[in-house]
């Protein structure tokens, strides 16, 4: 099928560009006509006693569906807030705030202020020294995150330089947001690894092009889909991300078994469908196990999780795709031309990558890089050396190659090698037992932007448990539960952990408010202020001891028993934690089943799917230590501009999915060769050292490109992004050096014959998945296979029938 398709893209090769040109152009067109894309960033708070709570505040307080908040902070050196020199420029500050949407009458912008100037609830926002105060500024429901962070751009315009006075713009929600860039640093990159992998800049083309293809058109289907199903805007930082990771090393897989073929004699056509009838099998594979992986994330049962996996899967599919249709279109076109490199196009994609490096890093080298590459390029059909050809490095026999003399070396001395490559990751792995999941939070900031000093402003002039408040609600079931409502004020106050307590606030409080209107409440709510910040595990604790013993004990025999929770945002992001810890067990087993399963039957073997994924255990769990010392700890801290604070607790999940299925990309490559050569020779030495050194080095240039792509996000403020960078980076590093370098020769090496055991009733049953292709080919699995060319030409002639 493979074969027939690749033979069809390549000599359709113009309908086939122009099907993926159209495809590109369509989706977004069709995005915009609909409204362009419905991201949604809300998490779904699973059953819960904060999702409780929640339920009591959207009945009776009207609270539940509010829209996002952000808050104006500031701080007085000398004097008080409530000074007439501050008091008036700043109460006109709030009042032109308010105007915002006025001034927009069509806009969608909603804004509301609370000042801390009116009345007892404006009094509350100003602290006991009346040095610090801060004004809420409330937005409507419908207001998104990108149209809150232009909010909050011209919230800054109007801010007033006052003598003495610190004036912040505090919450995430009002933060501007920078569309990332860093994607280019990879793309920048990979250009000049693609150049020395290859030695042509054609071919060096061809794997970009694809991956761009691919993350394009999944980007647009992902803004499509946002319409059907709930998507955060994250997944599409990710999705780009994995996307270009790997599609340019799928691509970079085809491309390298299309110039083996053309070295063997093929020719362009030839040598097209043998690349996509081996190594198109294993990319096909390779990514539907990521896909697979991903979309594992559905059981967890939650729209956000779910989300991501979707939107991210939907990219590797897109990326998986070009790399099998629009790839040997893009072959057809460039022909045996792949092999010849000529000065003018060498220097401007030089200058290319230091323009796309540029503005990567947010330097701007566009308009000096961009131009030079242009004219270089321009000139070189005209000034002789730039005309030349670029002389091409001999290639060296297989038995010459390092990587085979190193698998060699390692099959010398495979228990060394076995135990000091696992003793390595389990070192690295070490400080996940130490693991705190949390959801970071305005603190997390970078220390120089404002989000971040409005809120060490609040934590120093209301105490550090004052960003991260815990909202206790009580049902009422009429005036009798008034002595049980103050006894829980204070036992809430009194409990350990506990600074103060405000309320309690019953759902009817207004203006002029009057105690015997109590008995008309239905529900009441405590602003309980920790004496630990938001992230602290001691304000963890005290939600469980809130929950298992001072509420329960305050209220027992009384009406508010059963009916007393606690929420706010702190207790939710506890209770989603909580409740992904849980969920996991499931996940894992079930993508580690499902991979095994696959494994299984394409590689014929029972050790060696267990061994893939024991090991690729081994190398998640090495860079998830990593994670928790740089993330959690703070290690290196000043070099990346982070503080330690809790883990995501979606990470984890998510980064599985991702560096599972990537890590299959490289087992299947490596050993469908391994797998090629034994199937040929029957040798199960040689062909370890003959597979490795066949893909040794495309599979070092692929690990080397994905491994800038994911580590260039380290660059962009956002924290979770950093994470992700950083923690999928640092797997895919492991994975290609100390598991596919290490590990699997020396291992496959004591395990001998062992390796392609499998019970013969088992063999029976199993389906049978070919990734290898036709197992005759000459020259190393690449060559004389003129029966499928042969197949492939006639089932194109009968599609053109």
């Amino acid at each position: 099928m493979i074969a027939r398709l690749a033979a069809w893209c390549f000599r359709s090769r113009w309908k086939v560009i122009g099907a993926w040109f159209v495809l590109l152009i369509g989706v977004y067109a069709w995005g915009g006509a609909i409204g362009g894309d419905k991201y949604d960033g809300s998490f779904e708070i699973p059953k819960s006693d904060s999702r409780s709570g929640l339920d009591v505040l959207e009945k009776s307080f009207g609270g539940g569906g509010a829209g996002l908040s952000g808050s104006i902070v500031y701080q007085v050196e000398s004097g008080k807030v409530t000074d007439p020199a501050v008091q008036e420029p700043m109460t006109k500050l709030f009042a032109a705030v308010a105007e915002i949407n006025s001034k927009e009458p069509d806009s969608d912008e909603h804004v509301s202020v609370v000042s801390p100037y009116e009345g007892e609830q404006g009094a509350a926002q100003i602290s006991q020294d009346g040095r610090t105060a801060y004004a809420t500024i409330n937005l409507g429901s419908e207001v998104d995150q990108t149209e809150s962070g232009k909010i909050g751009e011209k919230i800054e315009k109007l801010l007033p330089t006052l003598d003495g006075v610190n004036i912040q713009i505090g919450g995430h929600a009002l933060a501007s947001f920078e569309p990332p860039s860093s994607e280019l640093i990879g793309i920048a990159f990979a250009i000049v690894v693609l150049i020395l992998a290859f030695g042509s800049v054609l071919a060096m083309g061809l794997p970009i092009s694809v991956a761009l293809g691919g993350v394009g058109v999944g980007g647009g289907i992902v803004a499509l889909v946002s319409h059907i199903t709930s998507i955060p805007d994250l997944a599409t930082i990710i999705g780009a991300m994995i996307g270009l990771g790997v599609g340019i090393d799928y691509a970079l897989f085809i491309v390298t078994r299309y110039r083996e073929g053309l070295h063997a004699g093929l020719s362009p056509q030839e040598a097209t469908v043998t690349a996509l009838d081996t190594a198109g099998r294993a990319v096909v594979f390779a990514g539907m196990t990521v896909v697979i992986s991903l979309l594992g994330m559905m059981l967890i049962g939650l729209k956000f999780i779910s989300g991501l996996g979707i939107g991210a899967a939907i990219t590797v599919a897109a990326t998986m795709l070009a790399s099998v249709t629009l790839l040997p279109a893009l072959l057809g076109l460039a022909g045996p031309r792949v092999e010849v490199t000529r000065w003018r196009g060498l220097i401007s994609a030089g200058f290319l990558a230091v323009a796309l490096l540029g503005v990567g890093l947010k330097i701007d080298a566009l308009l000096v890089g961009l131009p030079i590459a242009v004219v270089v390029f321009a000139l070189g059909f005209a000034v002789a050396p730039l005309k030349a050809t670029v002389r091409q490095r001999a290639r060296k026999p297989t038995n010459e190659t390092f990587a085979y003399r190193w698998s060699h070396t390692i099959q010398a001395h495979p228990w060394v090698s076995v135990l000091g490559g696992t003793v390595v990751l389990v070192v690295l792995a070490l400080p996940l037992f130490s693991l705190h999941l949390g959801s970071s939070d305005d603190g997390n900031y970078a220390e120089d932007t404002s989000t971040r000093k409005a809120y060490d402003l609040l934590a120093d002039g209301f105490g550090p448990g004052f960003n991260g408040p815990l909202l206790v609600t009580a049902s009422l079931n009429g005036p009798a539960d008034a002595q049980a409502v103050t006894k829980l004020a204070a036992d809430l106050a009194a409990a350990d952990g506990v600074d103060k307590v405000v309320g309690p606030i019953p759902n009817n409080f207004h203006p002029g408010y009057q105690p015997a209107e109590f008995a008309e409440a239905e529900a009441v709510l405590f602003r309980v202020i920790p004496t630990t910040s938001p992230q602290d595990r001691a304000t963890e604790r005290l939600i469980k001891d809130l929950r298992a013993d001072t509420i329960p004990d305050s209220v027992a025999g009384s009406g508010l028993e059963g009916n007393v929770h606690v929420t706010g945002n702190v207790a939710v992001s506890a209770d989603f934690t909580t409740f992904l810890a849980g969920r996991m067990p499931l996940f894992l087993g079930v993508v580690l089943a499902l991979s095994f399963l696959l494994l299984m039957a394409v590689f014929r073997s029972l050790l060696v799917p267990l061994k893939a994924v024991v090991m690729n255990m081994l190398s998640i769990g090495a860079a998830y230590g990593i994670v928790v010392a740089i993330f959690q700890w703070g290690w290196f801290g000043s070099v990346f501009g982070i503080a330690g604070a809790p883990i995501e607790p979606f990470l984890p999940m998510m980064m599985f999915a991702i560096v599972f299925g990537l890590s299959m990309d490289y087992e299947v490559f490596l050993l469908s060769r391994v797998k090629e050569e034994y199937d040929r020779t029957g040798d199960a030495k040689n062909s370890v050292a003959d597979g490795l050194a066949a893909t040794a080095r495309v599979i070092t240039a692929a690990a080397a490109i994905m491994v800038v792509v994911f580590g260039s996000f380290m660059f962009e403020d956002n924290r979770i992004t950093k994470m992700f960078g950083l923690g999928l980076a640092v797997a895919v590093l492991l994975d290609a050096t100390l598991v596919r370098m290490l590990l699997v020769p020396a291992t496959m090496e004591l395990l001998g014959e062992k390796n392609w055991w499998l019970p013969k009733w088992l063999d029976k049953i199993l389906p049978r998945i070919n990734v290898e292709g036709p197992t005759d080919h000459g020259h190393g699995g690449i060559g004389e296979d003129i029966d499928i060319e042969a197949a492939a030409l006639a089932a194109d002639d009968e599609l053109k029938v």
